[in-house]
């Protein structure tokens, strides 16, 4: 298959329409990355250039193509127990916090923003039900703005490396084992329910309004400066007071904002809206 190339005046125009649309800054180094991964989709279409492409995407009558066109850009690497020890600060330290201060009158809302095929969400989930905690005293939200990994969080069924870092325990409890498939039980996706929603869309986020926890990690990264500020200032109004935003160890508020008050357990950096 060959690859269809990219002009400079195309590759800028994308570039716009991506951020224009989701706050995800393409750089002049993902050039030839973007050539390469949409060429498929423009060959699918019998398209001749990528300005045909273009057109396509600003004239197509649903979010469809929008959608493929962020699958293509972004990298959706994820895998349970990721950042094992910022999962443990948030099961061990940061929930049962949150839990003392509703006092058990309201369940506790948690947040997966940018949930790609779900891992996180339902790690969660997992988590907080090795506590004997009832499906009634949390709730668990995930949203991310592609729909094919959304439709394949729904299906919760996962290879090896996905589940890779599972504790055995949780393998046994939570899962059905066919060869390399791993398949999660319905008593765990019941917990999590999934959104389409894009971060820089505050009209789009109205749903996510009083939350006790938000997950944002390893997200940040795709954006530049203004839409960082964008996006962590919805995540800010997302919060009830006094709740927490974990961001991945990797990422920074850090000349971002200064809403939130950093707090640090057990070497983990969290935010918390004060």
């Amino acid at each position: 298959m060959l690859n269809i190339h990219i002009s400079e005046s195309s590759f800028r125009d994308l570039r716009d329409y991506i951020y224009d649309n989701s706050g995800i800054y393409v750089s002049d180094s993902k050039k030839y990355l973007i050539e390469n991964r949409l060429s498929r989709i423009l060959q699918e279409k019998k398209l001749n250039s990528f300005e045909d492409y273009i057109k396509l995407l600003k004239f197509s009558p649903n979010g469809d193509e929008l959608t493929r066109l962020f699958d293509a850009v972004t990298t959706n690497e994820t895998y349970f127990f990721r950042e094992p020890q910022q999962l443990n600060v948030f099961s061990e330290s940061i929930f049962p916090k949150v839990f003392e201060q509703k006092k058990g009158v309201k369940n506790i809302r948690i947040w997966s923003a940018a949930c790609s095929t779900g891992e996180e969400p339902y790690t969660i989930s997992m988590m907080l039900m090795e506590k004997h905690l009832s499906t009634n005293q949390f709730e668990i939200l995930a949203s991310d703005l592609s729909t094919g990994v959304l439709e394949s969080a729904k299906r919760a069924i996962y290879n090896s490396y996905s589940v890779r870092n599972i504790p055995e325990s949780y393998h046994k409890k939570y899962f059905t084992i066919s060869g390399q498939s791993y398949t999660l039980n319905a008593s765990v996706k019941n917990t999590v329910k999934f959104m389409k929603a894009n971060l820089i869309d505050n009209k789009n986020l109205k749903s996510f309004r009083g939350m006790d926890i938000i997950f944002c990690r390893n997200v940040l990264i795709y954006f530049d400066t203004k839409s960082k500020q964008k996006v962590v200032s919805n995540l800010y109004d997302s919060l009830n007071p006094g709740g927490y935003l974990l961001i991945g160890s990797s990422e920074s508020l850090h000349n971002v904002t200064r809403a939130f008050r950093p707090c640090v357990i057990d070497k983990v950096i969290m935010y918390q809206k004060v």
